[in-house]
This record gives structure tokens, C-alpha cells and sequence, in this order.
């Protein structure tokens, strides 16, 4: 088996003077139909019996998830269900006068997945990488002080900003924008803040900045 890997650029946000990179497969999709074939293939089983057991996993999946279980499949992985604030409800926390959420506000937001090591191992060794493009960052031509005044100009017409729109306005990447946005609300001298959580953050000017 062989992949190609790509060398991806990541901005310089600690001040170091030199990016950094990392290295991620180049994948293509493969089907339901695709792998049920492949499965088929070493002739133990047939397609619509391995299409069956997909589907059965699928059903009884989420079951287990929902009451609570944290599901180990061998050789492929641990399934949990992960929790969240529902999408119309600010993130609360443990700070006096926080309004505490009840069981109707908590819903599931999604199911996280850690591998078996197994699968990594195998994985690992039936793979032979070969060495594919690069992806390096769009350099923004405004430096950091001007992309900090356009955000806070932006702010002041628009009352809030979320990562989409600070990257449009800057020039940069959904990651760099939400990395460099971080960084900003760090430092109470660029006027900028931030109220929410995950998806659903968004930032505002700070009270002293706000007209």
C-alpha cells in the first residue's frame, strides 16, 4: 500500500521567527459499497452479509453510546459519546451568578474516537508513504497591528465577529485566523474579547472599546 503525505505550513503565533510544519496523508473517499467489496474479497464472507454487519454496528451503535457505554471494538477502536451546551445556549461556567444549565440544555454534540493501537501498528506497516505537494500559509500583507485595527473597525460597524469573517477580512486561513484571533484576546490592549464557546464563540470589543 502506498499514500502520499503533504507538508503543511502552520503560522508562527509564538514569535520565534520560523514557521513549523506538519505532515498530512493526501486521502481520496472511499464508498460504503467500496469497502464491502474489499471486504468480500478474500471470498469468506459476501457482500450483502458484510453490508449486513456494517449496518447492524450502525444501529446498535449509537444504543450503547446514548446509554452511557463506551464501546471497544477490537482492532478498530474506543466510540464515547461527547456533551455539549445545545447550539442556541451560551457555554456556562463555574463562576458565581452562572445560570446552571438543566438536562434539556445538555445534549450530545458528538462521539469521539481513539483508535485501537492495534489498527495504528497495522496501519503503520502497510504503509509506504511518498512524498506529495506542499500547502504553505497565504501571507497576509497587512502586519499584525493593522489586521488587529481592521478587526476592531470591523467590530465597531458590526457589534460582533466570528473566525470566518476575521479570515476573510485578513486574508488568512479559518486555522490561522482562529490561532492569531486567540492570541489577540490575550492582550487586553488590542480591545478585542470574546463571549461563548467552541462553535459558538464570537467576539466583541471590550467594554472600555465598545461606543
Amino acid at each position: 500500500m502506498s499514500a502520499k503525505y503533504i507538508k503543511k505550513e502552520i503560522a508562527d503565533l509564538n514569535g520565534t521567527g520560523r514557521t513549523q510544519a506538519y505532515y498530512k496523508m493526501e486521502t481520496q473517499a472511499m464508498s460504503h459499497k467500496q469497502f464491502v467489496n474489499l471486504c468480500s474479497r478474500s471470498g469468506a464472507f459476501q457482500d450483502y452479509v458484510v453490508d449486513a454487519v456494517l449496518k447492524l454496528v450502525a444501529e446498535k451503535l449509537p444504543l450503547c453510546l446514548a446509554d452511557g457505554s463506551s464501546v471497544k471494538i477490537d482492532g478498530i477502536g474506543t466510540f464515547t459519546a461527547k456533551l455539549g451546551v445545545r447550539s442556541d445556549m451560551v457555554q456556562d461556567a463555574f463562576e458565581p451568578g452562572e445560570t446552571r444549565r438543566n438536562a434539556g440544555t445538555i445534549v450530545v454534540k458528538g462521539v469521539s474516537y481513539r483508535a485501537d493501537n492495534d489498527l495504528i501498528r497495522e496501519t503503520r506497516r502497510k504503509c509506504i508513504l511518498e512524498r506529495g505537494g506542499e500547502s504553505r500559509l497565504r501571507k497576509p500583507k497587512a502586519p499584525l497591528e493593522e489586521r488587529v485595527a481592521m478587526a476592531r473597525k470591523y467590530l465597531e460597524k458590526h457589534r460582533i465577529m466570528r473566525v470566518n469573517d476575521y479570515a476573510q477580512l485578513t486574508g488568512l486561513s479559518k486555522t490561522t485566523a482562529s490561532m492569531e484571533l486567540r492570541k489577540i484576546v490575550l492582550d487586553p490592549a488590542s480591545g478585542i474579547t470574546f463571549e461563548g464557546w467552541r462553535s459558538q464563540k464570537i467576539y466583541i470589543l471590550r467594554p472600555q472599546q465598545q461606543g
